[in-house]
Order: C-alpha cells, then sequence, then structure tokens
C-alpha cells in the first residue's frame, strides 16, 4: 500500500494514521483533514509533524515506508541556523564566480556582512575598525522570536560580551549566551541545554541602517517556502504572507529600544501600547498594493523578481549538503527585510515558522498555507506531478526554473517569460482547488 502504488490507479489508503508534535494551528488542521486519524504515542504513523529534536534522537534509528512522510530534513540546520547558512551562501558565491564570472556572482549579495562569534571575532574587529560607526547587530545562532538580540557600536561592548554575560545598557534585549550541546544538528530548545559546557555562538551582523518605513515604522516580511525535495530542487513558493511592523516609529538614536529594531510579533505584543485588535501585520497583498501605487508596478516587479532570487539562490547553496530523504519535506520561513532602495536582504529562514495565530487574519491565512501543504504533500495520491499551482502554492523551481504564461490573469503583462511566482497577488485558492481536486471536491473541503 505504498504511495506509488495508489498514484498508479489501486485504491488509496482506507485511513492516514498521523502524529503530530505541536498543538496549535497544524494539529487542528490535521484532526480535520478526511481520512486522517490521529495515533498516540507509539502507534504506527504514515506522517509525522515532528519537531527538530525528534529528528536528531529518532531519525537515524526509524524504518519508514515509502509512502511515510516527516516535516524536516535531516540536516535542515545548513538553511536555518544563522551561521551556517552565512558559510553556505559564501561557498556558494565563490563557487558561482569561478564558474560565470563576477557578475553572476553579485546575485548572492543578498545577505548582510556576517561574521560567526567568537570563532571569527578577530575577522570582525578588523571590519568593525574598518568603517567605524555604523551599527552592527548580535544573534544567537540557534533562537528565535528575536530572543538574544542586540545592537551595538562600541567595540567595548562585544569585548564584555565574550567576558561576561553582559548586562547593564543592553539588559531589556540582550538574553546571556546559553549553554548549548557541540553537535550542528543541536535545537534550540531550552529542554536540550543540561549538562553541557560549550557557550551557544553568536554572528554579528552589519545593521541595516536604512530601512524601508511605512508610517515611520521598520518592518520585514514573512514568506513562506515549501520544499519537496532538493536532488532534484522542487520548490514551491505560497502567495500569501505579511508585513511584521514594529510598534515604535524608527530611530537609530536609541539602539537599545526593542519596539523599534525587532519586529517579531513575539517581541512587539509585549509594548505597552500593543493593540492587539491592530496588531502589527499587512497580508502580503495589502503590501504590494501600497508599493505599486507609491512606485509603479514595473518597480514593484523587479523588487519581487529579486525576492524569488534569495529563494531560489538560498536554497541553491545548500542543495549538496542537505541530505534529501525521499520521506522528507520542510515549509520554511523567509525574513526579507527591504531598504530604502527597495533593495531586499535576507535575514534568515526558520525551519519552523511560528503556526500560532495573532489574529483571526492570521490564523486564516495558516489553515490555508498548511492544508495546502498538505496537499502537495499528497499522502491521498490525487495528484498528477505535473501541477504547477495547489492552491495558494506556485512552484517555482523544478530541477530549473518554471515560468508562467503570458497573459495569466494574475500576473503584470510586461515579458513573455517570467518566474512562475505570484507572492502578494490576488489568491483565489478554493476556485483554484474545486478545479484541480474537480472529482472529489463534494466528498473532500479544499
Amino acid at each position: 500500500e505504498s504511495r506509488s502504488a495508489f498514484v498508479a490507479g489501486l485504491e488509496p489508503r482506507a485511513c492516514i494514521r498521523f502524529k503530530c508534535a505541536l498543538t496549535n494551528t497544524i494539529l487542528d488542521i490535521l484532526r480535520r483533514r478526511p481520512g486522517w486519524v490521529e495515533v498516540k504515542e507509539e502507534g504506527e504513523w504514515d506522517f509525522y509533524w515532528c519537531d527538530v529534536s525528534w529528528l536528531r534522537e529518532n531519525f537515524d534509528h526509524t524504518y519508514m515506508d515509502e509512502h511515510v512522510r516527516i516535516c524536516h530534513f535531516r540536516n535542515h540546520y545548513e538553511l536555518t541556523r544563522k551561521n551556517y547558512i552565512v558559510k553556505n551562501l559564501k561557498r556558494f558565491r565563490k563557487q558561482i564566480e569561478r564558474e560565470a564570472g563576477k557578475l553572476e556572482a553579485t546575485k548572492c549579495d543578498f545577505f548582510p556582512k556576517t561574521f560567526e562569534m567568537p570563532s571569527e571575532y578577530h575577522l570582525f574587529v578588523e571590519e568593525f575598525r574598518k568603517n567605524p560607526g555604523i551599527t552592527w547587530i548580535m544573534k544567537p545562532v540557534a533562537r528565535s522570536q528575536g530572543r538574544g538580540i542586540f545592537l551595538f557600536r562600541k567595540l567595548k561592548d562585544v569585548i564584555d560580551w565574550r567576558k561576561v554575560k553582559p548586562a547593564g545598557p543592553h539588559c531589556s534585549l540582550f538574553v546571556a549566551p546559553l549553554l548549548l550541546p557541540t553537535h550542528p544538528s543541536c535545537s534550540p530548545s531550552l529542554d536540550d541545554q543540561k549538562d553541557e559546557t560549550q557557550v551557544e555562538n553568536y554572528v554579528a551582523q552589519c545593521y541595516i541602517e536604512n530601512p524601508y518605513l511605512i508610517g515611520g515604522r521598520k518592518f520585514d516580511l514573512r514568506v513562506y517556502v515549501l520544499v519537496m525535495s532538493y536532488i532534484p530542487l522542487k520548490a514551491w513558493l505560497y502567495r500569501d504572507g505579511f508585513a511584521r511592523f514594529s510598534n515604535t516609529r524608527f530611530t537609530l538614536s536609541s539602539i537599545d529600544d526593542q519596539y523599534v529594531h525587532l519586529t517579531n510579533v513575539a517581541v512587539q505584543k509585549t509594548a505597552p501600547d500593543y493593540d492587539p485588535e491592530k496588531g502589527c501585520k499587512w497580508m502580503i497583498q495589502r503590501f504590494r498594493q501600497y508599493l505599486t501605487a507609491k512606485h509603479g508596478a514595473e518597480v514593484v516587479e523587479t523588487l519581487f523578481a529579486e525576492m524569488d532570487n534569495i529563494f531560489i539562490k538560498s536554497l541553491q547553496s545548500v542543495q549538496k549538503v542537505i541530505i534529501s530523504d525521499k520521506h522528507c519535506f520542510e515549509l520554511y520561513g523567509y525574513d526579507i527585510l527591504i531598504d530604502q532602495d527597495l533593495k531586499p536582504w535576507l535575514l534568515e529562514v526558520n525551519a519552523s515558522p511560528s503556526l500560532t495565530a495573532s489574529s483571526q487574519e492570521d490564523y486564516e491565512l495558516k489553515c490555508h498555507l498548511l492544508k495546502d501543504t498538505l496537499h502537495i504533500v499528497d499522502m491521498e495520491g490525487r495528484l498528477t506531478g505535473k501541477e504547477k499551482r495547489i492552491g495558494g502554492f506556485d512552484l517555482m523551481w523544478n530541477d530549473g526554473p518554471v515560468s508562467r504564461a503570458e497573459g495569466n490573469v494574475d500576473t503584470p503583462e510586461n515579458g513573455s517569460f517570467m518566474a512562475n511566482t505570484h507572492l502578494g497577488y490576488n489568491n483565489d485558492r478554493k476556485k483554484q482547488l474545486k478545479q484541480l481536486f474537480k472529482p472529489l471536491h463534494t466528498q473532500q473541503k479544499v
């Protein structure tokens, strides 16, 4: 009863047994999916939405049938840990420069200048002294939601950080370095930080001092990319996403104020004047419309094409090092910052993007995102493998670029060959899914 068998036309599995390590939106979606049955603890399963700690402890010791699927690649950290992605991007850029020249290599220049700490401390100091007065940002390599981040302009702040766990002026932003396992696949979970001796690594990154502002506030974009395979590379881009705004107007005169500089919802919702009804998010469609009205469609199309380049180049940079197991897929959360010149910068890639909703609109987005992810994973065996769009996802790379046809009502009219990405365009997913699953849509909700 392998997946390949029922794709070939045999009767599909009577039910799909799933496990889920999370208790947020994904569990709601899995429990509601027709024909899917939750199993507990040691029960046999066909699909597991696991956490990364499960991979480290169980992946190499678990036999999986052909049809079984899990939601992470074994060494996802090559893309999602802040120090590893920098190393992989630097290596990939050098490879492109050797093979295609310096001009082509500049297409990888979308990551701020970054140094791993403490291993590259002396290289950082050399760069720091070349450019006195600019702002730097320190980030722990394996934590999220803004924990442990601080900004600085004085070398003394980093020297103090190396010697002791800093307090003082950065205490509102800084969470002291934690003790983490030394293995690169270590999880950022607090549960893993027991009886270890290695201080957590950080990265020192050149802070983008000229972010594009809306209403005087800084923001970044959360964009979702689904990878079904690395060899060959097969990646989908979701049409919906959101801009996350800071709660306080941007200024460089106060680098210790987390509500100015960190756009993470986990940080912003603790602001004294945070309004949970309004939140601090825009849907990406609204953001795209705003930019188009202000700068014109052609400029915005160029910006979004440059973001497409970030998604593809970053995935290609780890393509040869990620273990591309056929049982694995991964839904990544990309964080993109746009500067005043409308240049997009990659801040980080998240292996476990938040699936907890901060509003009804956010809940609907994540429900649709997760449903469409499950449609593409296709445990039911309903797809042909030739689809270029499934719900809100557009196939952007399939062992090569995927183009969209000229004249598509959702796309601009200029150019006959464009990447098959529609980030920020209208998402008529329900209508599209009914058409895609036409023989089944009366039996199964999309």
